[in-house]
């Protein structure tokens, strides 16, 4: 049975640590994210937002066995030429070779450091080197180094393995991208990808940054492609999964309820922005979004129902870069940026062709393997 695990003065700590790193990257933000935003928002926000073809960035399918495994990494936060970062990369390059999925989902924060491209580079190598198809949602982190989120994202596209497609015409940011995974029968699966970008200035507040939000024009380019993919399944909505930074302010709200985790460490208060574009009352509208699957808060890796979605958060995969208390048995007291016996990990994802549902895990460095969850 899970039971949330906080201890005061670890807690108390975290909090300190997690206000000055959000204070310091909009602060950081502040100088590089304006023109990082112009360079990815490639036409005027707008409500349409999606290309006439309604492009796919990968169509997969189930394996001979009606399998099909998806991996999540999150916040590497990876530096290179930084010791601090050898467990991330260790981390990611175990869990490749041991899990062997069919696809890989690394959610953002990539880097957390100049020279910010190599760092991307370095650490993603593994996922490029595996023959195994990936995708990433970019962070908020991952251009704030100095060189523009859109190159970034360019230079991460170009490694081997990569399916994310350019950035959309008319469509904020970067990494907005959609996966589906077909069976006998067609369509079964769809992934989106949205980019959450990083901070914003909100006008007539121009004291406070916020973390941004998902825009209208991505809204739109979500509906096009999953009222096209109800059409296509005769009216009934395809069972999709959304992957992004920076989790919605409806996960605030459905803990404000009193409604917990099923499963998992829930050792912070969520960070998301606080502008609410409405993307979680379109997923309730739409009806085909079963889960939203975040990283961004280092110290959560729990899964939490609210109305007819899961919140679930991926497992922290960094290093000791920044911050993180999660180990073997939870929240782990620290004074330092990562807590003794801390250990990282990835979430797991797993689909069976013609079932209903998923089955999803934490898996640590090393093969253990936590709350497995039948949703």
């Amino acid at each position: 049975m899970w039971a949330p695990v906080l201890v005061a003065g670890a807690f108390s700590y975290s909090m300190k640590r997690r206000s000055f790193l959000k204070n310091a990257a909009f602060l950081t933000g502040a100088a590089v994210a304006a023109p990082a935003l112009k360079a990815c928002r490639l036409a005027p926000d707008s409500p349409s937002g999606a290309a006439p073809e309604l492009p796919v960035s990968g169509n997969f399918h189930f394996r001979a066995d009606g399998s099909f495994t998806v991996l999540q990494f999150t916040d590497t936060h990876y530096i290179s030429g930084d010791p601090r970062s050898r467990r991330a990369l260790e981390c990611v390059k175990e869990a490749v070779e041991a899990v062997k999925p069919d696809l890989v989902i690394h959610t953002g924060d990539i880097v957390f450091g100049r020279p910010d491209v190599e760092s991307a580079k370095e650490i993603l190598r593994p996922l490029a080197q595996s023959g195994i198809p990936w995708a990433v949602a970019l962070g908020n982190h991952d251009s704030q180094f100095g060189t523009p989120r859109e190159a970034v994202f360019q230079a991460i596209r170009e490694l081997p393995g990569c399916v994310n497609l350019p950035p959309k015409e008319g469509v904020y940011g970067c990494s907005n991208d959609v996966l589906t995974l077909s069976g006998n029968k067609g369509v079964e699966r769809v992934f989106y990808l949205f980019d959450s970008m990083d901070a914003v200035v909100l006008k007539g507040e121009e004291e406070i940054h916020c973390y941004d939000y998902i825009r209208h024009s991505q809204i739109g380019w979500y509906r096009s492609h999953s009222e096209r993919f109800t059409e296509m399944n005769g009216g009934r909505p395809v069972p999709s999964l959304a992957f992004f930074h920076i989790p919605l302010p409806e996960l605030q709200e459905a803990l404000a309820k009193g409604i917990g985790p099923i499963a998992g460490n829930n050792g912070e208060p969520p960070c998301p922005s606080r502008l609410n574009s409405g993307l979680f009352a379109q997923f309730r509208e739409m009806g085909d979004v079963q889960a939203i699957v975040t990283g961004h808060d280092h110290d959560c890796d729990y899964v939490l129902p609210y109305g007819s979605l899961y919140f679930i958060y991926g497992r922290f995969s960094g290093g000791d870069t920044i911050y993180n208390h999660l180990g073997l048995e939870g929240y782990i007291p620290s004074n330092t940026h990562t807590a003794p016996g801390t250990v990282s990990g990835c979430r797991l994802f797993r689909f069976r062709e013609g079932v209903p549902g998923f089955h999803t895990c934490v898996r640590l460095q090393g093969g253990v393997i936590q709350q497995p969850l039948d949703l």
